[in-house]
């Protein structure tokens, strides 16, 4: 039996991987990737069968973003041609997330730039998230970092999910952001728990870490105990700090979206942007290697996948869309 198999097992077990067996996996070569397959699909069906998850976003509030976080580019720090506008209005949020929900996306998430948003804005949040809820959308929101008055309303206003990226790992973090530290993510985290919100956390890849961050950041998520975790791979955006930073290879990428499954076996994987751009003919294997998600749809400030062609291809697999 594959060695990596047996691992997968284990993990479908319950059993923690030790360290030495996630060294092994660690350190299997790229090319190998393939040989981690089987155990990824192995743990993707037996916590999410052979349905597939679908969400969107829409861009709520774009650019003029106090931090400075390398690879974005709707940070203030940099010089990028990009739209910047105020909070849409919930009316305007309710008939995008209508659109989205009518296209068969599962969940769709209202994402502003910035570090967090005002009281009033979240109060226009709170309303496009009563509207949808009555009309049966499911909601998620990214807003940055909020007090837990902010999380109550938000709750209270039947929002289910709250998605805060950790972004990288702790010990890379610094490289990545300087306007605030990693610390103060985790406290977001956990105040949206507080709050009783699930959580959807996750990360850019292609940054500059290594695998061993990688690694570092599953297992402070599996700690964090998040409900879903957005896998992006970085496009690097002219203007920003990462404008040269070489591509990340397909098969780091089909690598890392295994890994994650080993090390979080219940989780759902969503493989998000840069997807198509870093995996090219290589991106129908998002699947075997454990994504149990997909964001569809245009992004932040770039044009996505079209979700009829998600669809299909997830059909085309042998998969169900959720």
């Amino acid at each position: 039996m594959n060695y990596f198999y047996e691992l997968a097992v284990k993990s479908e077990s319950g059993q923690r991987l030790t360290e030495k067996e996630i060294k092994n996996l660690l350190e299997l070569p790229y090319r190998d990737t393939f040989q981690l397959f089987p155990g990824a699909t192995l743990l993707r069906e037996k916590y999410h069968g052979a349905k597939i998850g679908v969400c969107s976003i829409t861009n709520a509030k774009s650019g003029s973003c106090s931090e400075d976080c390398s690879f974005c580019a709707q940070s203030a720090h940099y010089k990028q041609r990009i739209h910047n506008y105020p909070l849409k209005s919930h009316h305007e949020l309710v008939d995008i997330g209508m659109v989205a929900a009518g296209t068969g996306c599962g969940r769709f998430s209202i994402v502003t730039s910035g570090k967090g948003l005002s009281r009033n804005e979240v109060e226009e949040v709170c309303k496009a998230v009563v509207e949808l809820k009555a009309r049966n959308v499911s909601v998620c929101a990214s807003l940055g970092i909020l007090t837990e008055m902010d999380f109550k309303l938000l709750k209270e206003a039947g929002l289910t999910r709250y998605h805060h990226n950790l972004e990288t790992a702790p010990d890379f973090f610094a490289k990545i952001c300087t306007t605030h530290d990693f610390s103060h993510r985790v406290q977001t985290i956990n105040a949206a728990v507080k709050a009783g919100l699930d959580v959807c956390s996750g990360a850019v890849f292609g940054l500059g870490e290594t695998d061993a961050h990688v690694i570092q950041l599953a297992m402070v998520l599996k700690e964090l105990d998040v409900v879903s975790v957005p896998v992006n791979f970085l496009v690097p955006i002219p203007g920003t700090p990462l404008e040269n930073s070489p591509r990340i290879t397909p098969l780091r990428c089909l690598k890392i979206i295994c890994m994650l499954r080993y090390i979080l076996p219940e989780k759902d994987i969503i493989v998000c942007g840069g997807r198509v751009e870093n995996l090219g003919e290589l991106h129908p294997f998002i699947y075997p290697a454990g994504a149990s998600s997909v964001m569809t749809g245009n992004y932040l400030t770039r044009q996505g996948r079209n979700s009829g062609e998600d669809m299909r291809l997830i059909r085309e697999m042998g998969l169900e869309v959720l």
